[in-house]
């Protein structure tokens, strides 16, 4: 679902509300969106939620609320896995060229703001794909107490008979047999 004819899902031309006095809003239902992603993550479900444009005296206030799931594995077992993502920005954009005069508006003193494209859209995309990355579990489970695979034979600890023979012990390492830790 694109945003009002733009080729970009997560991007909106603001003019309009720039025009407004300060506190106008706009809100948008985003579903079904999918953004490129770094190469080691993959969307399993679109992105989906809500987003809010807000009038401020200096630019446009966006609040959103979306959600999405990665694909991925277990960390323990291997096992495909989805881990749901939750998505909260809240980030103020300026504008880059005055509404009224068509001039560049001053940057040097914000240099790090984010800013409003040349065609007054503000684009969410660069935010979610960092949100996304940033939420991203760094070792995911599918259960918490996902046991994890033998060592022996590389099955997950949950399926099957793991009672493999024991290999020959070093006779300097036999004591350690028994230890069990409490």
């Amino acid at each position: 679902m694109c945003a009002q004819g733009t080729d970009r899902p997560l991007a909106w031309n603001v003019a309009g509300l720039l025009a407004d006095s300060v506190g106008a809003t706009r809100e948008y239902d985003v579903a079904g969106v999918t953004i490129e992603l770094p190469e080691d993550l993959e969307l399993a479900s679109p992105i989906a939620g809500q987003v809010r444009l807000s009038r401020t005296n200096r630019g446009i206030l966006a609040d959103a609320r979306l959600g999405a799931s990665l694909a991925g594995e277990c960390a323990r077992c291997l096992r495909p896995l989805t881990t749901p993502i939750d998505i909260v920005l809240e980030e103020e954009y300026l504008p880059s060229i005055d509404l009224t005069t068509g001039r560049p508006a001053d940057t040097e003193s914000e240099p790090d703001a984010l800013r409003l494209s040349d065609h007054h859209e503000v684009d969410l995309e660069p935010s979610v794909r960092d949100a996304i990355v940033l939420g991203e579990p760094i070792a995911p489970l599918d259960r918490p107490d996902c046991p994890g695979l033998c060592v022996v034979c590389g099955l997950p600890l949950d399926e099957g008979e793991h009672d493999h023979p024991d290999d020959e012990i070093d006779p300097r390492l036999e004591a350690l047999k028994a230890f069990r830790p409490e």
